[in-house]
């Protein structure tokens, strides 16, 4: 293999992989219109549901996407998420049903030991409100295996019981691409049609498809301060404690959630193509990169899983 002719073998086994990934997030994406009375789309607004979305064009149509999109709003999400939220969802024509930890908060159903807690261990209340409102029989989500080692134990088509919790130990085989769908009255699925990309596909699938996303996933300037090894950004919701000092770095976010919990890394990447080659050398997982509420062993995903969390 010469120099001249490299580059362009290694694109074609990029593509043929991400091709590959791509047809079996559309299948997934149709079993479940095909198994289910009323699924519904998890979309944050964020990078992996963009993904999704983008599949869910290519499996349903333009304009076509057979179930509405429902988002879990903690009420300290990034502004410029929500708005490209709205913004995408308008670009759709699709339904977008918003569900707010607020409104369960009036409800009495989620209440904080404290003022200053983050909200975002509570939306899993205000989803299972969601499921039993509108009773979805599925909840298609952007998780991926890679992300956590409790989401490495999912399977694609996640069982979730009456009370909407997982039970890691009953989940059902998925041999040759078999899923078992059935369910009793007041179980649901939460199904993951993108749980074997990694962070790295999802950027390279990002360029190559030129899918746009909130200007916070490429760099910029942001007042932050460092602590235990993270970049908390300063917020009305984060501010600064006694002896701190906030300095200016360029960064971008490798994941956005609730602002409470959800920290940058520095980079000087303004677009795909240069994220693509950061993530390739990067040694830590995102959520290990930029996640507080992920340090704590309390707090920790898969008991957050278990009381019916994403």
């Amino acid at each position: 293999m010469n120099a001249r002719t490299e580059p362009k073998l290694l694109s074609q086994l990029s593509n043929a992989h991400l091709d590959a990934l791509e047809e079996e997030a559309i299948f997934i994406l149709r079993e479940v219109t095909a198994a289910f009375e009323r699924p519904a789309l998890l979309f944050s607004g964020g990078k992996d549901s963009l993904v999704l979305l983008t599949c869910a064009e290519k499996a349903f149509g333009i304009g076509n996407i057979p179930y509405p999109l429902l988002m879990i709003d903690t009420g300290h999400n990034f502004c410029e998420v929500t708005d490209f939220r709205d913004y995408r969802a308008g670009q759709l024509g699709a339904k977008l049903i918003v569900r707010n930890v607020e409104d369960s908060m009036a409800r009495g159903t989620v209440r904080l030991s404290h003022p200053g807690e983050s909200r975002n261990v509570h939306q899993s209340v205000t989803l299972l409100e969601a499921i039993d409102e509108f009773r979805f029989d599925a909840l298609i989500g952007g998780a991926r295996r890679d992300e956590e080692k409790a989401r490495a134990k999912e399977r694609i088509f996640s069982h979730r019981d009456a009370f909407g919790q997982w039970q890691p130990k009953d989940q059902r085989p998925e041999l040759w691409t078999l899923f078992n769908t059935r369910i009793q009255p007041g179980e649901h699925f939460r199904v993951f049609p993108i749980s074997n990309w990694t962070e790295l596909d999802v950027w390279q699938y990002i360029e190559r498809e030129n899918i746009e996303l909130p200007s916070l996933y490429y760099a910029h300037q942001r007042s932050v301060v460092e602590r235990k090894g993270l970049l908390v950004p300063v917020t009305g919701l984060t501010p600064l404690k006694d002896g701190e000092n906030a300095v200016q770095k360029t960064v971008r976010f490798r994941t956005v959630g609730d602002i409470t919990c959800t920290c940058p890394v520095e980079s000087g990447a303004v677009n795909a193509a240069e994220v693509v080659l950061e993530t390739l050398a990067a040694d830590v997982s995102e959520r290990g990169a930029t996640r507080m509420d992920d340090k704590t062993s309390d707090a920790s995903m898969e008991k957050r899983k278990k009381e019916g969390y994403f």
